[in-house]
């Protein structure tokens, strides 16, 4: 029976329609009766080293993590008891060197006058294809992966450019600016962590914006957030992000503002307004470059500069143990104050020039310049608000010009009284105004204690629901 096999397999028109594959027949003892070149080039093994013997145990005698394989689960040799062919993709044959390699086999049964008198497996090698097909997944999750950073730096983005702000460019020529510019030109080319003082509206994003500009990651990320404009809770969220499921409302896993910033700069303005726990966690990332998100227990790295800004005595309130130590000083490794407009009124005619050119732009205008009354009467004026205030004033003046020089007409120190008189009445114009109002005396802190929902009765959700019927955004730091 077992020449009558050899015979029947050593067919030349079986051969030449195999090409390309391993052939084994097998007797019902399951000895090796023929192997074709295909099959000696795959496994090392040499037809005379194999022929009449149990070939299972040459080649087939483990599964791919090592485990045994026995002959008896052998489904080549479970063909030739049952008749059954069976198609294998996820075993692998062992070479005569002790390595193993990946295939895929059919295992057919030989009938004889309608009894089985042995069978062939036809193999082939598939390495290359599972390492295309490993190499492809891996691609596909690069894919996944980028496709999700690009939508959450998309959206982040999308705020980013949507919001009413107007930069003014670092425009001056003040002893005390050009200072300030050197300390900006300086630090930038470092990773250096910058803490940036200033009151309100002197210009603190810019300064940021810029470090980043000059820096050899203004190709990265600058990413910002307002450190006064969330809760607690949600401030840790948007800081480190959150897993889906972490707490009510959380409906998928969504990449904190560390992420985004990874290999850029990270802004955090209003610092003074994080929380102790916050602080501590910041210190972490400080220190150790790497954090977890909310919910989750795996642990992130990061690549990041960090600079932040604040209008608040730091130190003082670290004496009132409002703010930790060890944190203040691991921000303020290079300080750099943003010195305000009543420090610098000799300026004042160029900041007017660049942002005229910018209300040009937007408005639609063709304003050349201010009058030398109108320069006057802005270099008298005492400008708590600083730049931003003098950026309101300009706009509100460029709108009602009527010739190509601005003049000032209005009271520089208008009150809301004032406002109002030359504005429309209606109500929601007036709630509108108020809650500006408000917002500005609580630094556009919307909760907590001293936040501006507590001072207008009204919970923090609702009035996060006006400003966005009302349209009020802040006006950011120009």
């Amino acid at each position: 029976m077992s020449h009558l096999l050899k015979r029947l397999l050593n067919d030349p028109e079986l051969l030449l329609n195999s090409v390309g594959e391993g052939i084994y027949g097998f007797d019902l003892s399951g000895n090796a009766v023929f192997i074709n070149p295909a099959a000696e080039r795959m496994t090392g093994w040499k037809a005379e080293e194999l022929i009449g013997k149990k070939i299972h145990q040459y080649h087939h005698h483990s599964h791919a993590d090592g485990s045994p394989y026995p002959a008896d689960e052998c489904n080549i040799y479970c063909t030739m008891f049952d008749g059954k062919v069976r198609q294998i993709s996820d075993e692998v044959f062992w070479r005569k060197d002790g390595s193993s390699f990946p295939v895929e086999y059919t295992s057919t049964p030989v009938f004889k006058d309608g009894q089985i008198i042995g069978a062939v497996a036809i193999f082939r090698d598939v390495t290359k294809q599972h390492e295309a097909e490993s190499a492809l997944r891996a691609a596909l999750k690069q894919v996944q992966s980028l496709t999700e950073q690009l939508k959450e730096e998309n959206s982040y983005l999308l705020e980013e450019l949507n919001a009413d702000w107007q930069e003014s460019g670092l425009v001056g020529q003040s002893h005390i600016f050009q200072t300030m510019l050197e300390q900006i030109n300086l630090v930038a080319q470092t990773s250096s962590t910058v803490l940036i003082l200033g009151e309100n509206g002197t210009g603190k994003e810019l300064v940021a914006r810029n470090l980043h500009r000059l820096s050899d990651r203004n190709t990265k990320p600058f990413v910002k957030v307002n450190c006064a404009a969330f809760t607690p809770s949600l401030l840790e969220s948007e800081l480190f992000g959150h897993e889906k499921g972490a707490f009510t409302g959380a409906n998928e896993r969504r990449k904190g503002r560390f992420e985004l910033a990874d290999t850029g700069s990270l802004f955090l303005d209003e610092i003074a307004e994080l929380s102790l726990e916050a602080q501590s966690k910041l210190l972490r990332v400080l220190q150790e470059q790497e954090f977890e998100r909310v919910g989750g227990s795996k642990t992130l790295k990061v690549d990041i500069r960090i600079i932040a800004a604040t209008n608040k005595d730091l130190w003082q309130m670290v004496g009132k143990g409002e703010f930790r130590m060890d944190l203040y000083y691991r921000l303020n490794v290079f300080p750099i104050r943003v010195p305000s407009l009543k420090e610098r009124k000799e300026d004042i005619p160029l900041l007017c020039t660049n942002l005229i050119n910018q209300l040009n732009k937007r408005l639609g205008k063709h304003l050349m310049g201010l009058t030398k009354a109108a320069i006057d009467k802005l270099q008298a004026y005492d400008w708590p608000g600083n730049i931003r205030e003098l950026q309101n004033i300009l706009e509100r003046e460029a709108i009602l010009s009527k010739g190509r020089l601005v003049s000032i007409t209005q009271p520089l120190n208008m009150t809301d009284e004032q406002v109002l008189e030359g504005q429309s009445l209606r109500l929601d114009e007036a709630e509108r105004l108020h809650i500006e109002h408000v917002l500005e005396l609580t630094n556009w802190r919307i909760a907590g204690p001293k936040g501006a929902a507590i001072k207008l009765g009204l919970p923090e959700s609702t009035l996060r629901s006006k400003m966005k019927k009302l349209k009020i955004t802040k006006i950011r730091d120009i």
